[in-house]
């Protein structure tokens, strides 16, 4: 009868417990929506900012002439009058520069046998 009376009130605090940690408005559901709530912050800042941003590059448009002409530029290649436009072939990006020799193995003379078999051009000649 006492094992009873003690399993009683000990289930009822084990379900009171479980309902507190994992029910509908448990300890965890409550952790996650603190977590959606703090990301959901960071995004309205996020937008925010992006938002002050392009109301600053509307005022921009709407009153800087020389944002425009920079974005004309730019965006559409447009000159004036009086300018001349330069246009460069674009650069291999696939070569990637290489490290410079060391001084000292560029200036080492070519062995004797190599100069003997490549004698210098409008050196003198010899005789036959």
């Amino acid at each position: 009868m006492q094992k009873r009376l003690f399993f009683v009130p000990l289930a009822v605090i084990i379900f009171i417990l479980y309902f507190t940690v994992f029910g509908d408005r448990g300890l965890l559901r409550i952790n996650h929506l603190h977590r959606d709530l703090d990301d959901t912050q960071k995004r309205l800042s996020e937008l925010k900012e992006e938002n002050d941003q392009l109301k600053r590059e509307i005022a921009a448009l709407q009153s800087d002439r020389r944002y425009l002409e920079s974005i004309a530029r730019r965006d559409f290649g447009l000159v004036r009058s009086n300018e001349v436009v330069y246009q460069f072939p674009p650069q291999a990006r696939s070569a990637a520069p290489q490290a410079p020799e060391p001084a000292a193995a560029a200036r080492q003379p070519a062995p004797p046998a190599a100069a003997a078999k490549n004698p210098p051009a409008g050196g003198p000649r010899s005789r036959q």
